[in-house]
């Protein structure tokens, strides 16, 4: 309610003393700080993990939503320490994914205050492979994450952001098949494989993407929970789930 006293009172203030397009341009901004100031963060629970989705415009439907599907139904498995989702962006307005999906971040990365991430998962995007590799403050994100994160991946794309951000310098990876010779000529010195769906080497696990996010979803899932709950996970989805025959690496 304190909102909308104030807001009305602002707009009033505005209209009696200022030019119809001068009046308009300072609603504008008052509607903007009005909104920021009821902005509604997510409640993160304690004793979980906080797994942070970077999207941007153009982010890929299916390499956000399927992990973010197997990654938030661990809350509903008893005896484990399940994982809060969100996403983080570079804006407070509402990011449109490739296929049209519209989807309002949880946090800005440029002014918010943001929890620990443990988990950052980079889906595949429009421009990954151009533009999106010259932003620095994006690129500067992902490095400051993942100084503490216990966790990178990356789904098709994806793999781009963390190679050019320098994260892969000493690990082997992988990426969508058909943007593999593109990856090795735009870095030359990353040991990037063929003819697997996923690699994990350290703290870094990259995927082919696509529908084959869920696997390396659930490979993570498996890698901190075990077997039987990536089994039941994967059960929730209706997904057939055995991860030898899976083609993966995994380097000790």
């Amino acid at each position: 309610m304190k909102y909308i006293l104030l807001l009305c009172s602002m707009l009033c203030f505005v209209s009696c003393n200022m030019s119809e397009d001068k009046k308009e341009r300072q609603n504008n901004e008052i509607l903007k700080q009005v909104q920021h100031d009821e902005k509604q963060f997510p409640k993160l629970e304690a004793n979980r993990y906080n797994v942070a989705f970077l999207i941007m415009d153009g982010v890929y439907n299916t390499e956000l939503t399927a992990p973010f599907d197997i990654f938030q139904h661990t809350i509903f498995r008893d005896s484990i320490k399940p994982m809060n989702v969100f996403t983080v962006a570079n804006t407070d307005a509402p990011i449109v994914t490739f296929e049209g999906m519209r989807i309002l971040p949880d946090f800005n990365y440029t002014k918010d205050d943001l929890p620990k991430i443990d988990i950052l998962v980079v889906p595949s995007a429009e421009h990954h492979l151009d533009t999106d590799l010259d932003d620095t403050v994006m690129l500067d994100f992902v490095k400051r994450v993942d100084k503490e994160a216990q966790f990178i991946t990356s789904h098709c794309d994806g793999a781009f952001v963390l190679a050019q951000a320098g994260l892969l310098d000493n690990s082997v990876s992988t990426t969508f098949p058909s943007d593999i010779d593109t990856m090795r000529e735009r870095f030359p010195d990353l040991d990037i494989r063929k003819e697997v769906l996923f690699v994990h080497d350290g703290k870094y696990i990259t995927s082919a993407g696509g529908a084959k996010s869920f696997e390396a979803a659930l490979y993570l899932c498996e890698h901190l929970y075990g077997k039987s709950i990536a089994e039941s996970l994967a059960v929730g989805l209706v997904i057939d789930w055995k991860l030898e025959e899976v083609p993966h690496l995994i380097i000790n």
